[in-house]
């Protein structure tokens, strides 16, 4: 069977080149036990990897045009569970038995959103490797004040701590993308009380990222001006302060103080 054409539109690069399989492997610590959810299996590559190192794998497609090739490439793999669909819309919490890790080489263009939304929604997930576009791999675990560091930095950072890195040559992939991509691991970490509430306020920091705090998160919708600069007061931190300034755990303090 020929080679699908992959879809620009859905952010599609195939992983083709099996070497890098055993470094997941070993960023993913996989063992027996786990069941691990992938998001875009794309040709079955690492899908058939995975089914062969743990019990279960739930492989998540939205393109079904690669059933075909997905079939063939499992045939025999009855540990394997294919669902098709957009991930950032399937009840993912609900699938059977519960993953307990995230494997995935991720279509570009829901990386973060998927990896963010799964912090909270996806309470079983323990570890997350994750094969992204460096330029967000970067963003993940960014230090505050630098370009990278945004509203993404500051939700991982939160729910998780970094446990490996692994730069990827554009060669693994067809058709090679013309970005740098990156393999980067994490495990959770229990998340702050009010998290959503927190989700709430760093988002509407970094809305408006020119602007002051205070005026970032009235336009927001978040809080008033004058209710931001007395809440970052009270955190030891000037109203002219910029969103990229303040450090993950500064953000739980300011969600608490703007409640109170």
């Amino acid at each position: 069977m020929s080679r699908p054409a992959a879809k620009k539109s859905l952010g599609q690069h195939f992983l083709v080149d099996e070497n890098l399989l055993g470094v997941i492997g070993r960023l993913a610590e996989l063992g027996p036990d786990d069941i691990v959810l992938e998001v875009g299996p794309g040709l079955g590559v690492l899908t058939a990897y995975l089914a062969e190192h743990t019990n279960r794998v739930h492989a998540i497609e939205l393109d079904r045009s690669l059933e075909p090739r997905l079939r063939e490439a499992l045939a025999g793999r009855g540990n394997v569970e294919l669902h098709f669909g957009d991930a950032l819309q399937l009840d993912l919490a609900g699938l059977e038995p519960t993953p307990t890790k995230l494997v995935s080489n991720l279509p570009y263009n829901i990386a973060t959103p998927l990896v963010v939304e799964s912090l909270d929604n996806l309470p079983s997930v323990g570890r997350w490797t994750v094969m992204v576009q460096r330029e967000v791999a970067d963003r993940f675990f960014a230090k505050p004040g630098t370009k990278a560091y945004g509203s993404v930095s500051v939700l991982v950072q939160l729910g998780a701590e970094r446990a490996g890195f692994h730069p990827v040559s554009r060669t693994v992939f067809r058709p090679e993308p013309n970005v740098d991509s990156a393999l980067v691991a994490f495990r959770r970490k229990p998340l702050p009380n009010g998290y959503r509430r927190v989700k709430q306020v760093v988002s509407g920091a970094f809305a408006h990222r020119r602007k002051r705090l205070p005026n970032s998160l009235e336009l927001a919708g978040v809080a008033t001006r004058v209710q931001a600069a007395a809440a970052l007061g009270s955190i030891g931190r000037e109203p002219g302060v910029r969103a990229e300034e303040l450090a993950p755990e500064e953000f739980v303090a300011l969600a608490e103080a703007l409640d109170r």
